[in-house]
């Protein structure tokens, strides 16, 4: 019988609490599980839940529930604490680590798996993957993101028909999106457009600086030719030879957001047209509504593949999701070394994306779901 502590890092998604569900329900009643609350926090402070059925029943039931219900957050373990955790694991006689998260998290375990070894300690490592903005490496895609790209996908949409509705007040809408370094939600934007003069009339990427002529053109032809112009950035966009725009910084990580605000001032002063900045903000990653079918069913995959590796003794790996050869869309879930995802870095947008957005759509298509119905075409401005 194994001794499994298991915990939950980074930001949330709609469909974290799913893989963990379905982890747990496939191991607790031969194995022994401890929780770690608030992620690398938890371990590093021992912050440990012990198992008990009331425990058990409750990460169950959370199964269908956006957040992260064992506590997430993000935290950056020093190598004192590295030392110190896997020390407090020996003393807890904990054999196995499991962590749902993303790059950060993986190269955390990646860090506590070498400590391990210098202690001489045998210890069973394994990653489980979410992410909402896709940029985590070693993977087609990660459980979080096909939900947060139809969120993106549906908000866009209906925030275009909104401002159609009011050209004559509001002409020019910036919308901002999550997605520190890649463009994969941001480009998810794009993918319920079906006619011209629907936005977005402009997607601004964060593997490509921001030229504000380039913004000028796509806004002065979008507010000519259909009256309004919806424009989508990436919180990680750069306008032109700056940097990207720090909000404040929480426990030394970097809080984005601010870039469609400040594209907002730039079209005020230099366009005579009603702007309006809306981040798009938290409801990304937490909207129930919005969470894609395939996005659920293969976060509960993650799980159970977790498991039963973690009986087959796999260790220093993450479940990675890579896509089956055959026509029709599927999974198949593959192990990739902790190492690797590290020195990988992040998987930002391949250029066979950055400018082809039917080429993206078409990959997105399975993540996001087939059950979007279309709208019928605005009517024509006389």
């Amino acid at each position: 019988m194994k001794h499994i502590a298991i915990g939950q890092a980074g930001g949330p998604t709609a469909v974290i609490n799913a893989t963990l569900a379905a982890f747990v329900r496939a191991l607790y009643k031969d194995h022994s599980l401890t929780f770690i609350r608030n992620g690398f926090e938890g371990l590093a402070k021992e912050k440990f839940l012990q198992a008990s059925d009331n425990v058990i029943d409750n990460i169950l039931a959370h199964e269908k529930v956006p957040g992260a219900s064992l506590g997430a957050g993000r935290y950056t373990l020093s190598e004192e604490q590295i030392s110190q955790s896997v020390q407090v694991l020996q003393d807890l006689q904990i054999d196995t680590l499991v962590f749902i998260g993303g790059n950060g998290t993986m190269e955390a375990m990646d860090k506590i798996k070498d400590e391990a070894i210098r202690q001489h300690y045998q210890l069973q490592l394994l990653g489980l993957p979410k992410t909402v903005d896709n940029d985590l490496a070693g993977t087609d895609h990660s459980p979080g993101f096909g939900s947060a790209a139809r969120y993106v996908a549906q908000v866009t949409r209906d925030m275009g028909r909104d401002l159609l509705a009011m050209n004559n007040f509001e002409q020019v809408r910036i919308i901002e999106t999550m997605g520190r370094n890649a463009g994969w939600l941001a480009r998810a934007s794009g993918f319920l457009k079906e006619y011209e003069n629907d936005g977005p009339h402009f997607i601004a990427l964060p593997e490509k600086p921001l030229r504000p002529e380039i913004l000028f053109h796509h806004i002065k032809k979008a507010t000519r030719d259909y009256g309004v112009a919806l424009i989508v950035v990436s919180e990680g966009v750069c306008l032109d030879k700056g940097s990207q725009i720090e909000r404040e910084r929480v426990n030394g990580h970097s809080v984005l957001g601010g870039i469609s605000k400040e594209i907002e001032n730039k079209v005020n002063e230099h366009m005579n047209v009603m702007v309006r900045a809306e981040l798009l903000g938290m409801n990304q990653r937490s909207c129930s509504a919005s969470v894609s079918a395939t996005d659920y069913t293969e976060a509960i995959q993650v799980g159970s593949v977790g498991a039963r590796w973690l009986r087959e003794g796999a260790t220093d790996v993450m479940v990675s999701l890579q896509r089956s050869e055959n026509t029709a869309y599927e999974s198949v879930f593959t192990p990739v070394s902790l190492k690797t995802i590290v020195q990988s870095g992040e998987r930002k947008l391949p250029a066979k994306f950055l400018n082809d957005q039917a080429a993206y759509n078409e990959w997105l298509s399975p993540l996001i779901g087939y059950d979007l119905s279309s709208y019928p075409p605005p009517l024509q401005r006389r």
